[in-house]
């Protein structure tokens, strides 16, 4: 069949339909679809950005998922282990629903340990969707319900408690909440403050240039972290600890806007000569609407990678003052407070439980740098990927 009888044959939709396939696939992509092709080609960036994404869900909607408020002292329920969930019973019948078995606590006569065991007569079975503490969603939405939740009567420490007989697994929730705040709040500033000091940086250059760039070197002359240690230690020891996360994200934010304000800088300088700026210039812009409506946006790229790399450093820069003791205070709770718990040798032998937070901390620092390596790579057009 020559090709003018098959053209005669075929309907003309479909011809429309193959000729606006075909120009869609010849048709240039723009930046944004080009960076998400070679991302999705980056196996570690898309489970990194998987975890985030699942681990900022469960913490901002954390009193759903603690099964006990995280203040409640039991000091009934001391440094008690992970409990095992079970689908076996001590008959060796199986079920359907998971149960814990009612433990029994005992006080070892040699080693003055307390010790929990395993009463098999007494089963609790796991329900979900199960009413308990109340509590305020995003400080708005009252409600009591809770995602899992035993019979009364028993006990599910998923994560085991602390000293104080606290669920471990609704403090390392909450306690995320407020380390993430602390690590994507001065994040955000930080880059705020530097992508406006690089462009104008860069776009001006000059007088304006030169003194940027050396308050730049005077920030980063000095090593971060003694300088964070010193500033919060220079916090009032009496302050509301509200005041103290607000004095710690200020920290960050001054002392991490040098990295991004280099980074937009050193764009802007190879910007400022692109056709559409002298477009711009041309047609009447002023400098202040080049800078943030031109040369920005076209920066934003490796903005979002440099704010991306920064996120897992302020993480852990939060989580090492407060393991130290000049981070949040008690009754605040974030993953650094947690880990404060464990300085003491014998404690961390006697319950090595207690140092799941810091499982939390490496897990989530990995997720946000292969993410932040998969945006690099990505916005790099020279990238492999």
């Amino acid at each position: 069949m020559s090709r003018q009888e098959l053209k005669a044959r075929t309907p003309k939709k479909n011809l429309r339909k193959t000729a606006a396939k075909d120009l869609k696939a010849k048709r240039p992509k723009n930046q944004a679809a080009l960076m998400w092709r070679k991302f999705k080609k980056h196996r570690l960036a898309r489970i990194g950005g998987i975890i985030i994404g699942l681990l900022l869900i469960i913490i901002a909607f954390a009193p759903f998922f603690a099964p006990y408020d995280y203040t409640t002292s039991d000091f009934k329920a001391t440094y008690i282990p992970p409990q095992r969930i079970h689908f076996l019973d001590q008959d060796g019948k199986f079920h359907f629903r998971p149960f814990t078995y009612k433990l029994q606590r005992e006080l070892d006569p040699k080693t003055y340990m307390l010790l929990y065991t395993e009463d098999p007569s007494k089963k609790y079975f796991i329900r979900l969707f199960v009413h308990g503490w109340e509590y305020e969603l995003f400080g708005i939405f009252k409600s009591d319900l809770h995602l899992f939740g035993v019979e009364d009567g028993g006990a599910v420490f998923v994560l085991g408690t602390d000293a104080l007989g606290r669920d471990l697994l609704g403090r390392i929730l909450f306690g995320g909440r407020l380390t993430l705040l602390i690590a994507l709040t001065a994040t955000a500033i930080s880059g705020i403050i530097g992508a406006i000091l690089g462009g104008i940086s860069g776009y001006y250059s000059g007088v304006l240039d030169i003194l940027i760039q050396r308050a730049v070197e005077v920030f980063r002359c000095f090593p971060e972290l003694p300088l964070w240690m010193a500033l919060s230690a220079a916090l009032p020891r009496d302050w509301n600890p509200i005041y103290t996360v607000y004095g710690i994200i200020g920290i960050f934010s001054l002392l991490n806007w040098p990295v991004i304000a280099r980074e937009v800088r050193g764009k802007a300088l190879s910007y400022r000569e692109e056709d559409f700026v002298l477009a711009a210039k041309s047609i009447g812009a002023s400098n202040g609407r080049i800078v943030l409506r031109h040369i920005l946006p076209q920066a934003f790229s490796h903005i979002i990678v440099a704010l991306t790399v920064t996120i897992p450093w302020l993480i852990l820069g939060e989580s090492t003052l407060s393991f130290l003791g000049l981070g949040i205070q008690p009754p605040m709770a974030s993953w650094g407070t947690l880990m404060k718990n464990a300085q003491n040798f014998q404690t961390l032998g006697q319950h090595p439980w207690i140092m799941i937070p810091g499982l939390f901390i490496m897990i989530t620092v990995l997720a946000f740098s292969f993410l932040g390596d998969g945006l690099r790579d990505a916005a790099d057009p020279f990238s492999r990927y």
